[in-house]
C-alpha cells in the first residue's frame, strides 16, 4: 500500500512539473518541443576511437536502451541482450537484482568472466579474488550497455569473457528535467525510477532513485531493494571537466532454494525453504577528470571506490533435506550465516596520443592503473533458529579469513592506419598481482585450524594483434588476444579442513581470437557474422592423493591445476528493415526483423579426475580424463529471433528465444541426482512481448508479456548458493508502466 501511495504522489509531482514546463514571454505561450522518431535497431558498434579507447579491430556491441522494448522495471536481460550473440543467461528469479550473463560458453555465475563496470570503472566484489557482481545498476537508469569480447583484455583487464560496461542516463542540454517511470506487474511488483538532472553554465548534475518490491513468481520469493546515485560535473574549458558520482545500492531477498528434479516436475514455483535471506548493501564512487592537453592528447583519469558487504543467512541443506521443525527442541534448527566485507580502490588512467609516422596516422592508447582490494570473509556462523533476515550468530565463525589484492597494470595499443581503410593494432597489457590470505578456515575437533599466510606473486605480460580493413560502411575485423584469470580466493582456501592447496597453483591463461565481417547497408541491413576460439588453460581441480603416500592412512583432496578447456563457434547477428526495404517506411513506421545466432561448441580437451575406492589397508585410487567432454553450463547454441514495429508514437517487438540443453557437471552427468545438483538440463523456447506508446509530447505508456506461452523451464542447478537444486525460471509475468520526461 505505501509503495502505491508514492507512485500516486510521484504522478501527482509529475503533473506539477508538466504545467510548469509551459514557458511565458510577451504574453505568448510557448511549449517545449519534444521530437518523437522510430525506434533504431541495435546494437550499434563503437567507433575506431572513443572515450580514450581504442577499438578497431575488436569485436564489440553497444545496446542503446532506448531503441529497445523489455521489460527494464525487472532488468529482463532475455529481452535486453537478445541482440547480442552467444549471450547465456541464468535466471535465478524475477526480481532481477543480479544480472547474471556470459558469452562463449562461460558461465553466468554474476558475470564474473567480465570485468564488470559501470561509467568505465569497477563494480564487482574484486576483481581478481572474487569478481562477482551482486551489483547492476537499475536499466531504467541505463542510457546504453557497451560489450567488448575477448580483445577488451589489453585495455581494460585480462578476463576472459571481455569488458561489460554500463553507461548511466545524464541530462545534458536543459537547466532542470524530470522523469519517472511507475511500473505494476505479476505477483505485486511494484517499482519506481524517479530521476532529476540539468546543465546549468559550467555544472551539470544527474540524481536518480529507484525502488522496487514483489513478492515472486515463486513462494519465499519476496524482495525489496533501492537504488540511488548522484552525479555532479564541472566544466572548467571545453576541453577538461571533473566529476564525482556516488552509488547506494540496499536490498533484501528472501530466496526460495532449490528443487529435486521430481519437485520441479510436480510443481515449480513451489518452495520448502522460508527462513533463507540475503542482503548486499552496496557503496560506489568515482571522481574523474576528462582533459584534452593539446589537439593531440586527451587523458582520463579515474579515482574510485567501493565498500560494500554481501550478507546471506540461511538453512543451506540440500533439496531433498526438509527444513522441518525438530519435536524434541520445537524449534527449526540453526541456519547458517555468511558474510563479507569489502574496501576496494582504485586510480586508473586511459590516453590516446595521435601522430603521424611519415605518411601513417597512428593513434597510441596507453594507461595505468593502480588497484587495491581487501575482504574479510566470515562464514559458517551458528544463527538463529527464526525465520526473519537475522545476521546474529552464537559464539564465532567458524571460518574468518582476511584477503588482500594489490595489482599495477601497464597497457599500450597502437593502431597504425597504413591505408585509410586498413589498420593494424598491436598491444601490450603488463600485469603484476599479489594476493594474500590468512586467518582461520575451520574448526576440527572443537579446535580452531589455521591457514598458513599465503602470498602468491606474479607478473603477466599480455599480448594481442587487431586487423581492421574497411569496406564502404562495412568492415572486415580480426583480433587475437590473451587473457589471464588470477587464481580466486575460493581456490586458496581448501572446502574442507582436510583439503590441501597446491603451493605452485597456477593462474588461468589462454586467449581468445575473433574473424568478423560487420556493418551495414543504407538503413536496411545491420549485419555482423564472426568465428571465435577461445582457450582457457591450467583449470583447478581437486586430486585424490594418499595421507603421507600411505594407502593405510586414507587420501585427502589436493586443489591444483589440472586442465584445459576449448570453446569455438560462430556468432552471427542481422537486423533487416523490412519498410525500407520496399521503400514503404513513411506509411508504415519501421518494421525490423532480427536474429542473433550462436553455435558453440566448449569442449575439455586435458581434465585430470581422480577418485579413491575401497578402504584402508585396500585403498586404490584411479585417474581418467575428462577430454571431449563438454563443459558445464554452455549451450550447444543460443538464438533469438524477434521482430519489431515502431512509428513515432508505438512501438513493439516480439522475441522467440532458444537455449541447447546443457550439462551441469564436467562429468557430463545425464541422470539427475537425488538432490538436483546435477544433471543435464533442457533446452528452452521462450516468448517475450512488449510495447510502448508514447504521448503528449511527455508521456509514456509500456506493456508486456514475459514468457508468453507460460513455458516451465531452469537455466541452471546450484550446488550452493542461492539453495543447492534446480532452479526454475518464471513462468508468465505482465507489467504495465506509465512514465514522463520534462
Amino acid at each position: 500500500m505505501k509503495y502505491t501511495f508514492q507512485i500516486l504522489c510521484l504522478s501527482l509531482v509529475g503533473q506539477m512539473l508538466g504545467q510548469t514546463s509551459v514557458q511565458k514571454k510577451d504574453s505568448t505561450v510557448v511549449l517545449n518541443t519534444v521530437i518523437v522518431a522510430p525506434k533504431q535497431q541495435s546494437p550499434e558498434r563503437m567507433p575506431e576511437v572513443k572515450n580514450n579507447t581504442l577499438f578497431s579491430g575488436k569485436k564489440n556491441e553497444v545496446i542503446k536502451l532506448e531503441n529497445i522494448n523489455g521489460n527494464f522495471a525487472t532488468n529482463n536481460a532475455r529481452e535486453i541482450f537478445s541482440r547480442v550473440p552467444g549471450v547465456t543467461v541464468w535466471e535465478n528469479e524475477g526480481s532481477g537484482i543480479q544480472v547474471n550473463v556470459g558469452v562463449r560458453g562461460l558461465s553466468p555465475n554474476r558475470s564474473w568472466e567480465f570485468n564488470t563496470r559501470q561509467n568505465g570503472y569497477d563494480i564487482s566484489s574484486d576483481v581478481f579474488g572474487y569478481p562477482e557482481a551482486y551489483y547492476n545498476p537499475p536499466m531504467e537508469a541505463v542510457e546504453s550497455i557497451q560489450i567488448v569480447r575477448g580483445g577488451a583484455s589489453l585495455q581494460f583487464g585480462p578476463q576472459f569473457g571481455g569488458m561489460l560496461n554500463y553507461i548511466l542516463k545524464r541530462e545534458n542540454n536543459k537547466k532542470f528535467s524530470f522523469e519517472t517511470q511507475n511500473t505494476v506487474g505479476s505477483y505485486d511488483m511494484l517499482s519506481s525510477y524517479n530521476a532529476l538532472g540539468g546543465t546549468y553554465k559550467k555544472w551539470s548534475y544527474y540524481v536518480y532513485n529507484d525502488v522496487r518490491s514483489g513478492n515472486g513468481w515463486r513462494k519465499n520469493n519476496r524482495y525489496n531493494v533501492r537504488n540511488t546515485h548522484a552525479f555532479v560535473a564541472y566544466r572548467f574549458t571545453e576541453k577538461t571537466k571533473l566529476s564525482a558520482e556516488y552509488t547506494n545500492m540496499d536490498y533484501k531477498m528472501q530466496q526460495p532454494g532449490g528443487l529435486t528434479d521430481a519437485q520441479f516436475e510436480d510443481n515449480p514455483r513451489q518452495s520448502f525453504r522460508e527462513r533463507n535471506w540475503f542482503g548486499t548493501p552496496w557503496n560506489v564512487f568515482a571522481l574523474q577528470l576528462d582533459s584534452e592537453i593539446y589537439e593531440h592528447l586527451s587523458w582520463n583519469t579515474k579515482l574510485f571506490g567501493m565498500v560494500s558487504q554481501r550478507n546471506s543467512v540461511g538453512f543451506t541443506g540440500a533439496a531433498n533435506t526438509l527444513d522441518a521443525i525438530n519435536p524434541t527442541t520445537n524449534s527449526y534448527a540453526n541456519r547458517r550465516v555468511d558474510r563479507d566485507f569489502y574496501e576496494n580502490f582504485g586510480l586508473e588512467t586511459r590516453s590516446i596520443y595521435k601522430f603521424n609516422l611519415g605518411n601513417i596516422k597512428n593513434n597510441l592508447a596507453f594507461g595505468v592503473r593502480v588497484y587495491q582490494a581487501k575482504t574479510k570473509r566470515q562464514q559458517e556462523g551458528k544463527g538463529s533458529t527464526g525465520s526473519g533476515f537475522d545476521l546474529s550468530i552464537e559464539g564465532d565463525f567458524a571460518r574468518d579469513l582476511d584477503f588482500k589484492t594489490q595489482n599495477l597494470a601497464l597497457f599500450a595499443e597502437n593502431q597504425f592506419k597504413l591505408l585509410d581503410k586498413f589498420s593494424i593494432t598491436p598491444g601490450l597489457r603488463y600485469e603484476n598481482i599479489q594476493s594474500e590470505a590468512s586467518g582461520q578456515f575451520g574448526v576440527s575437533a572443537g579446535n580452531p585450524v589455521m591457514l598458513n599466510k599465503t602470498t602468491l606473486k606474479r607478473s603477466q605480460p599480455l599480448l594481442g594483434l587487431g586487423l581492421e580493413y574497411k569496406l564502404r560502411t562495412t568492415n572486415f575485423y580480426a583480433n587475437i588476444s590473451q587473457a589471464y584469470r588470477p587464481v580466486l580466493f575460493s581456490d586458496l582456501t581448501p572446502p574442507a579442513v582436510t583439503d590441501v592447496i597446491d603451493p605452485d597453483l597456477k593462474d588461468a591463461d589462454g586467449f581468445n581470437a575473433d574473424l568478423g565481417y560487420r556493418g551495414t547497408y543504407k538503413n536496411i541491413l545491420n549485419f555482423d557474422f564472426g568465428l571465435f576460439y577461445l582457450s582457457y588453460n591450467n583449470r583447478i581441480g581437486g586430486v585424490r592423493q594418499f595421507v603421507n603416500n600411505d594407502p593405510t592412512q586414507g587420501t585427502y583432496l589436493y586443489r591444483t591445476n589440472l586442465g584445459e578447456t576449448v570453446s569455438k563457434g560462430i556468432e552471427s547477428f542481422v537486423n533487416l528493415n523490412i519498410t525500407e526495404l520496399f521503400g514503404v517506411k513513411n506509411a508504415y513506421g519501421n518494421v525490423d526483423a532480427f536474429a542473433s545466432m550462436s553455435f558453440i561448441d566448449a569442449r575439455y580437451t586435458d581434465f585430470k579426475t581422480y577418485n579413491s575406492s575401497g578402504s584402508a589397508p585396500n585403498i586404490t585410487i584411479q585417474q581418467s580424463n575428462l577430454s571431449g567432454n563438454r563443459v558445464e553450463n554452455a549451450p550447444r547454441y543460443i538464438h533469438s529471433f524477434g521482430m519489431s514495429w515502431s512509428t513515432n508514437q508505438f512501438s513493439s517487438t516480439l522475441q522467440y528465444r532458444m537455449s541447447g540443453e546443457i550439462f551441469t557437471d564436467a562429468n557430463n552427468t545425464s541422470t539427475p541426482s537425488a538432490n538436483g545438483t546435477t544433471g543435464l538440463l533442457d533446452g528452452y523456447q521462450l516468448l517475450d512481448l512488449s510495447a510502448e506508446y508514447k504521448f503528449m509530447s511527455s508521456y509514456n505508456i509500456k506493456a508486456g508479456i514475459n514468457n508468453l506461452t507460460n513455458e516451465s523451464y531452469a537455466t541452471r542447478r546450484s550446488g550452493g548458493y542461492p539453495g543447492p537444486g534446480i532452479l526454475p525460471g518464471d513462468a508468465r509475468t505482465f507489467y504495465i508502466s506509465l512514465g514522463m520526461k520534462l
